[in-house]
Parts: structure tokens; sequence; C-alpha cells
């Protein structure tokens, strides 16, 4: 164990004096003409130093850098190839899918017919949805003011060929957003991937479920806890792919974008990242300071959930494991199974600071400026049209889509931000997902729950691998 951490630690001095070679001789060959040959073997002998490093440490957070790192260079110099891989990436995000559904069924079931009291789990969901809506508020406010100020819509120009096809988006009515909240077939809304409709079915199962005698409820109790330890099993076995599955998502991106993707877009992009940043250390860190959550502990634990949905630019593929952080954490599993799957609803504290800014992007670049109240209503809109919707990549271009005609405002600019899409998508993929886990501590700390159980031996058992 000592070999291993000695010889862990010389591999991170080389590791870093390597990518500061690498960094070195990227930024010299903008100036300098620098043989290829050269550039191609210091990018791999920095792989074969990563790849040594996460062998040594041997931890699925490092595995996922480890693959990223791996999965970028591979997608720059072999980019036709780097395409191809995307089907590892699928076949993940399939598994995920596939996890998603039952285990936040079974864990609410759970959660609510096993909890003592269901007066309790009313006043948790009232205590979230105002904490949603708060916190959503301020992402909706800092979003619009970061557009305004960096202006990164203004002077775009309208591209001579438009004959794209447009992304297929349907107008929804106040009705229809009311009626996509509950289920009409749940077995329907298990295949389409429906997060709220299969939490709203199980929210009304566990409380039916709560009102049966005891004789009655405890063999189906019994069932659905099984069941859930089952499911954090599988995840167990499923989160052994992650770490290829990370490093061919980047690969991809890269491949099909390339790294000169920036120079397109870079000041929206970079308004975004600035926007998010803002948001985790002006909204969320506060938040976690007055909610006295141990910031180092949980940093620890959503740095793996995080990474997962930064680099699969998909919320549901860390949702499985950030409910195992979170309960690890000391966050009830009930509260983690109440908050974590309805924040996936209605906190996408990142997906709707994105929302916002893509849509004054777009009023900016069709040289149609919005006056401040039509920005409110605008982003109002946007708010509620972005309820329900799963963590799908590019989710979120079909909901601005479908909102921008209300608003008269041409989808054209929309293409342009397709093209940077996956970049913009990972970041406010991992802040709904760092929002999300934050929110369940919140809860827990607001109930007096936090830390009051240990976990569960399966939880414990999946990280510590």
């Amino acid at each position: 164990m000592f070999l291993r951490r000695r010889n862990s630690k010389l591999l991170l001095t080389v590791l870093l004096a390597l990518g500061a070679v690498a960094v070195v001789l990227a930024i010299a060959s903008r100036a300098h003409s620098i043989p290829e040959p050269i550039m191609i073997a210091s990018r791999w002998t920095l792989v074969a130093a990563v790849f040594g490093y996460a062998f040594l440490r041997r931890s699925l957070m490092t595995w996922i850098f480890a693959c990223m790192v791996i999965g970028g260079v591979f997608g720059y110099d072999f980019p036709h190839q780097a395409v191809g891989l995307q089907v590892i990436t699928q076949i993940f995000l399939r598994l995920i899918k596939a996890i998603v559904a039952p285990l936040i069924f079974s864990t609410l079931v759970v959660g609510i017919a096993g909890h003592s009291d269901l007066k309790q789990v009313g006043r948790m969901g009232l205590k979230s949805i105002i904490y949603f809506e708060v916190i959503t508020t301020f992402a909706l406010v800092i979003g619009l003011a970061a557009i305004n100020i960096s202006k990164a819509g203004v002077g775009v120009q309208a591209p001579a060929d438009q004959v794209r096809a447009p992304l297929v988006a349907q107008k929804q009515t106040a009705s229809d957003l009311i009626l996509h909240v509950f289920p009409e077939n749940i077995a329907k809304s298990v295949s389409e991937g429906q997060v709220l409709q299969v939490v709203v079915f199980a929210l009304i199962f566990g409380l039916a479920l709560g009102m049966v005698r005891e004789s009655k409820r405890r063999p189906l109790l019994e069932f659905f806890e099984s069941f859930s330890e089952t499911m954090f099993k599988f995840t167990n076995i499923v989160m052994y792919l992650a770490a290829p599955a990370v490093g061919a998502a980047i690969a991809y991106t890269i491949g099909q974008l390339g790294v000169n993707v920036l120079s397109n877009l870079a000041k929206l992009l970079g308004t975004l990242y600035v926007a998010l940043i803002a948001f985790l250390l002006f909204v969320l860190l506060p938040v976690a300071l007055l909610a006295r959550v141990p910031i180092k502990r949980f940093l620890r634990a959503v740095a793996e959930p995080a990474t997962i949905a930064f680099a699969t630019s998909t919320s549901e593929a860390a949702l499985p494991r950030a409910m195992e952080c979170m309960e690890a954490l000391g966050v009830p599993r009930q509260i983690v199974a109440f908050v974590i799957p309805t924040g996936y609803s209605f906190n996408l504290d990142g997906s709707t600071l994105y929302l916002t800014l893509a849509a004054v992007f777009v009023a900016q670049a069709a040289n149609r400026p919005l006056a401040l109240g039509e920005q409110i209503l605008l982003v109002l809109t946007l708010m509620l049209t972005s309820k329900g919707v799963a963590g799908v990549p590019r989710a979120s271009l079909v909901i601005l889509m479908a909102t921008l005609g209300d608003f008269n405002l041409p989808v054209w600019p929309v293409y342009i931000i397709l093209g940077i899409d996956a970049l913009m998508d990972m970041a406010r993929t991992t802040v709904n997902v760092i929002g999300n886990c934050l929110a369940s501590v919140v809860i827990a700390k607001w109930e007096g729950e936090f830390e009051r159980e240990p976990p569960s031996e399966v939880v414990v058992e999946a990280l510590s691998q």
C-alpha cells in the first residue's frame, strides 16, 4: 500500500510535468512550426502517464478523469475513428435509462410507505418546491444579467443558407403542461423516460401503501426494499462502464466538432460558463453556508456524479450515483429518493440559466431587441415549459425552439448555438446535478434529519469500489 501510494505521488508529479510540457508545446506551435510527430509524441506520452496514474489509484473518479484526457487526445488525433466510439456512450446511457425509473419508483415507495409520519412527507414536499422556485429565480436573474452585459448575440450575421430542417417542437398550452405531470399509463411513462410522471405515480402509490394496514403493507414494502437494494447493485455494475463511456463521449465531441469550435461562439460560451460559476459562488455557496452544509465533504461527495454529468451531458447518467453519494454523505434515503428525482423536473438550475441566456442571444442575433418586460415574460415562459423535461442531452434546444415562436423570434440563431451545444450542455448539466445534490442536503438539514441514520451497506460497498 505504501509503495503504491509512493508510486502514485511520483507519477502524479510526472503527470503534471508532462501536462505542462504538452500545454507549452501547444502554445508554442501557434507561433512557431513544431514538427507534428513531436506534438503527437507529447500528447500520447501524457496519455500514458494519465493511464498509469489511474491504474495505481484505481478509483472510479480517477479513471473517469483519465478517460476524459485519453478520449480528448484520441478524438483530436483520430477524429473519424472517434465518431464511431459513440456506441459505447450510447450503451452506457441506455443502461442508465433502464435504471432510472425502477430506482426512483422503488426508493420513493419505500421512503413514503415506510415513513412513520406521512405528514412529514407533505411538509418535505412543500419545502422542496419553495426551495426549488427560489433558487431557480436566482438562476433566471443571473442568466438574464449575463447575456445583457456580454451582448454575445449582437453583430451575428444571418447565414445565407438556412435549409436545415428545424427541430420538431410542439407548442404547449397551460393545460398541456398540467396534464403532462400526471401519467395515463405508467408503463408508457417509464418507456418514454418521463421522470416527473414516474415520481407522481410513486408518490400516490407510496401514500396509498402507507394507508394500508400493517399486515397487508409489510410484504409489499419488503419487496420494494429488496428491489431498491437490487437496483443499487445494478447501478454498481453499470458504473464499471462509466469511465470508457465518458472517454468515448469526449472523443466523439472533439472528433465531431473539433477543438477550434470555440472560435465561433467563444463569447456566448464564455458568458454561459461565467454565469454558471457566478451562480455557484453567489447563490449555491451562500445557501450551503447558511444551511451549515459541510462544504469539503459535500464537494468530495458530489465530485463523481458531477464529473459523469459533465462528460455525458445528461443528468440521468449521474442520478443513480448522485443518490448513493448523498446517502453516504448523511442524507436519509427517503429524502434523497424524494428531493433529487423531483429536482430533475423543478430544479434544473443550469438548464434554466442556459435557456434564459440562449433566448436573449437569439433576440440579439436577430437584431430584435427585447424590452425588459418582454425578457421577464420570456424567461418565465421558459421556466414553465422546461418543467418535466428529463435530463436528456440537447432537450433544452427543443424547449427553446418551442418558445421562440410565441415571441416572433427566428430559429436560425439556434442552428448556430447547436454547433457548441455539446460544450454548453456539459456545464449546465453539471450545475443541474450539483444543485439537486445540494437541495437534498439542505432539505435534510431543514428537516433535522441530516446524519441521523447511517447509509445502507450496499451504498457503502458501491462507493468503496
